[in-house]
Formats: C-alpha cells, structure tokens, sequence
C-alpha cells in the first residue's frame, strides 16, 4: 500500500466508539482497516500514530473561498483546520452563473467579502457559467470544493437589482439558469435574503426556483430573512416554502441573534423536530461563536441598495436621504439589521478596501465616533463612503446558550462561514473546526469527541449525497486527519484571527498530504465535487 497509518485512534465519523486501528491507503482511498489484534498491514510507507486520532476530513458546510481557493494556493486557513472539503457559493452572491455586466456588479457588491472588486487583478475571471468556474478549480486547489448556484446573482443576472417580482420571462430565465448550473454540478442553491438583490423575491418565486433544486435532487440553503426580531418566523418560512417545493433544506448559520432571542433556542429546534417528524428532510449547520460576521452595507435597509452599488452610494451622498436611512437603522430596525434598531456598539470594523482607512478596523464603530465628537451613523456613512462599501464587521450579538443548544441537535453540521478578507477577521474562518474539538468536546463536553466528529464529517457528507466520503470505511476517499485529542485547539482569537490551530499535524487528500507535520505542502489536491442530478431533467 502507499501508506499505513499504524495504531491509529479512530473516530471513524458514524458517531459510534472509537477504536484502535491499522488504516491502509492506496491509489487515493482507504484500502484497508484492521482492527487492534488483528494481522498489521504493511506498506511503502507507515505513519506512527500512537497517541493521535484519525479521523474523516472536515466538512465545512459555509465557506466563503470563492476566490481564495483561486488566490491562495496555499489556504492555510482551512487546510490547517482539517477541512478537506468545502461548500462555496453561499448567501446568494457568488460569481456564477454571470454575463459581463453581473460580474461586474457582483464583484462590487461581495468585494467586502471575498476581494476581487474592481481594480482587483489577483484573480482572472475566465469563466461565466457554473460548469466553467468548476472546470477552473479542477485546474488544483487546496481543498475540495462544492457549489451552490446563488439566487441573489442568478436575480440580478435575470432581473437586475429592481424591488419588484420577476416577469413569467424572467422567472423561466431564473429557473433555466438554476438547472444549468445543477446540471454542469452544483449541489443546490443558496440564498442571501437579507442581501441585494436576493432579497427582493417573494416566497413564490423562491418556491418555484426550488422546485427546480428539487428535480435535481439538491438541497436549498437560504440565509434566510430574520436572524433578529423575525427570526422564528423566519425560518418558519423556509421550512413551509421548501416543504411545498419538495426541496431538501439546509438552514444557514442556523442562529437566534440579538437581545430578542436570548434563550430562545428550544423555538426554534421545537420548529425544526416537528417538521422533521412530519417527514420533513432538514439539516443546518451553525459556527462555535457568538459573533456575527458581514459587511457593513449588509445592515442598511434593502430600499436603499435597490438598482446596485452605484445607487446606493448615491442615497449615502444626499443628506436628506441618507436621513432616511439612519432613522430606518436607529429608530425602526432595518431588514437588512434583521428588523433590530441598530446598537452601533455591537458594530465592529473588521476590514476595509482601503489601507487608508486602517484607523477604523478593531474599533466599534462607537468607539470611532466617541474619538471624532461625533454620531456613530455620521462615522458609518463617512466610512461606507470613503470605502466604496467595501468594509466588513464583527457584529457583537449572539448568546453562548444559544449556540451550545444548537449544536446537540441531531441535524447539525459544521460551517465557518469564515470570511478570509480583511486585516482583523472573525477567528472563525480560522478556527471553527479545532475550537468544536477542543472547547466544546474537550473542555465543555457538550458533545462527545465522536459525536462532535460526525457533526464535522459524516452528516455533511450526507446532505451533500457524497457515498464515499465522511467516513472512515474501506473503498471511501482518503481525505483523512490526524490530530491529538488532548491538544488540539484553535489558534486564532479576536486579537489574532489569523493564528493557526495546534494539534492537527497531518490532513491527507485522496491519500496525498497536504499537511504533514504541522506544515502546510505545496500539494494542490483539490478538485471540485460535483453531484451527477439523480432524476434530473
């Protein structure tokens, strides 16, 4: 075999015991398991293991390395987690499918997120459709990656950035569209319906763009409208709207935010295990933090980004409306603030396009106003300005009850939603996967360690239909990770989100190292992991 990996404590991913075992790979799969006692296996070479487990590699179920994949060769930010495979085209906004002009307005409105805004030449945009961004990861990347078609960039392809429902053409170009990009390999489609232009569609024409996920036997993934003071409703919603479709439903950042949900979590889980009893095919994912994380245009009112970014630098510019706008975010509660009257001490800058305005990132957006004598809204407009939107933040509103109940949930997987952009990022996009190992398995107990494994592993890969990965079974993917139990944690923090974790010393892509001893190869494994549509026409 290429490799042994000798005395091995296995976390095999279904959630069971673990056990002592000898693990062979050969030709990029697991060839062979032999238990403690039973005859050992030899190979070309054979990794000690004592003392460390292995495991399937990572799931992350919301990631944002759409353009960081292509960027960054290297990807230390997930690779060094264990993340073998990663779920991109989230929240709506992506870069495919596209024409010129949607890629163009796309990269502007998500350049707080993933870069690649104008004037932004570290990647080369040769593709248009879903298959050709696919094709152009299959050229080698760091990790995996599946994709979501994005209903906000398919809307805004279609429709353009207008607040009104799609024409009958419209909505068959939308729904062509969407079966295009399941049919070249994207594994569902996700929405960002607190975003522009997403957000615009009403419940009937996400039920018919469902409709179409379904025949194609996907799954919908929205970031759905209310995380805030609509949030139960909210994901009543989604729950109604993809049952009516016979769509497959996988919640987002499945969170109940702000001071409206505190210790609310058991609504929503009573919602979800009554639709599941009922037959209901639910999953969701959640990140081990308390913080949000977004852009600081992301919070505004939709009325105000209605016909793009150029548009709505125009509202912040006039004073009378942009009276308007603060009045919406201070005194009513924004949709795109989740119906919340925003606290701007809870807002913290976390990056900007700009080096220029460095000065504003690690600071509330309070705080800078405190230091200029002025009202934070009057802060926030100016930095909205100066950065042509492109500035992100922490946002300071989740409840750690929350998180700990939600993650016990039998339908829950693993997801960073990490945003690798700016100088002071959520440690998330870091940390997500060794801070669930070691805070909450290790230190907390709230799951066990194996359990704890199969929420990162085998219940993704679930969801995401994938036979052969997930689990640690002869004849599956050698996408496989190491790590010590009793040290493995997350290295980054608010202070430094970009530390690397500890105690994960090897991650192995069809059976190729990627790290190995604690450093990260110049091995480019990856490929996208297309799902061929069961049922699909």
């Amino acid at each position: 075999m290429d490799l042994v990996i000798r005395s091995a404590r296995v976390i095999d991913g279904g959630g069971g015991p673990s056990y002592r075992a000898d693990v062979g790979v050969d030709g990029g799969r697991i060839a062979a398991i032999r238990r403690e006692g039973e005859p050992a296996l030899s190979g070309r070479r054979v990794l000690d293991a004592a003392g460390l487990a292995l495991s399937p590699g990572f799931i992350d179920m919301h990631a944002h390395s759409d353009l960081a994949l292509l960027r960054d060769p290297a990807h230390e930010a997930k690779a060094a987690q264990g993340v073998t495979l990663e779920v991109i085209g989230q929240d709506g906004l992506s870069y495919a499918p596209v024409d010129d002009r949607t890629l163009e307005e796309v990269r502007r409105s998500i350049n707080g997120w993933n870069g690649g805004g104008p004037g932004d030449d570290s990647v080369d945009f040769d593709w248009r459709t879903v298959g050709e961004y696919l094709d152009r990861l299959d050229r080698g990347i760091a990790v995996n990656a599946a994709y979501l078609i994005p209903q906000g960039t398919v809307r805004m392809y279609a429709v353009g950035w207008e607040d009104r429902p799609a024409t009958e053409a419209e909505l068959t170009r939308m729904k062509q569209l969407v079966a295009e990009g399941l049919e070249q390999g994207a594994v569902g489609m996700s929405s960002g319906l607190t975003y522009t232009p997403g957000m615009y569609a009403k419940d009937a024409e996400l039920t018919e763009l469902c409709r179409v996920v379904a025949a194609y036997d996907g799954y919908y993934c929205p970031h759905h409208r209310s995380y805030g003071a609509g949030a139960l409703q909210a994901y009543e919603e989604m729950v109604r709207l993809t049952r009516e479709a016979g769509c497959a439903l996988h919640l987002a950042h499945a969170t109940m935010n702000f001071g409206v949900n505190k210790g609310r979590a058991g609504d929503l889980l009573a919602l979800l295990d009554e639709a599941l009893a009922d037959g209901a095919d639910i999953s969701l994912d959640t990140y081990p933090y308390t913080p949000g994380s977004t852009t600081l245009a992301a919070v505004l009112p939709s009325w105000a980004a209605e016909g793009g970014p150029d548009a709505l630098l125009a509202r912040l510019a006039d004073d009378d409306t942009a009276e308007r706008i603060r009045h919406h975010l201070e005194e009513i509660g924004s949709d795109g603030c989740h119906g919340v009257p925003m606290e701007w001490e809870t807002i913290e800058i976390s990056g900007v396009s700009d080096p220029a305005l460095g000065s504003y990132v690690g600071r509330t957006v309070e705080e800078s106003a405190q230091d200029r004598g002025e009202a934070p809204w009057v802060t926030a407009r100016r930095l909205l300005i100066a950065d042509r939107l492109g500035s992100t933040i922490l946002q300071h509103v989740g409840h750690e009850e929350n998180v700990r109940k939600i993650m016990r949930h039998p339908v829950h997987t693993g997801g960073s939603d990490g945003i690798l952009q700016g100088a002071k990022p959520h440690p998330r996009a870091y940390g997500t996967f060794p801070h669930y190992l070691g805070r909450y398995a290790r230190e907390l107990g709230v799951l066990s360690l194996e359990e704890t494994v199969a929420h990162l592993t085998s219940r993704p890969a679930a969801r995401l239909r994938l036979p052969d990965r997930g689990l640690i079974r002869e004849g599956h993917r050698a996408d496989l990770v190491l790590f010590d139990p009793e040290t493995v944690a997350a290295g980054s923090t608010f202070e430094q989100p970009r530390a690397l974790p500890t105690g994960i010393p090897h991650v192995l892509i069809d059976g190729r190292f990627v790290v190995e001893d604690g450093v990260r190869t110049d091995v480019l494994a990856g490929r996208s992991v297309r799902r061929v549509p069961a049922g699909g026409r």
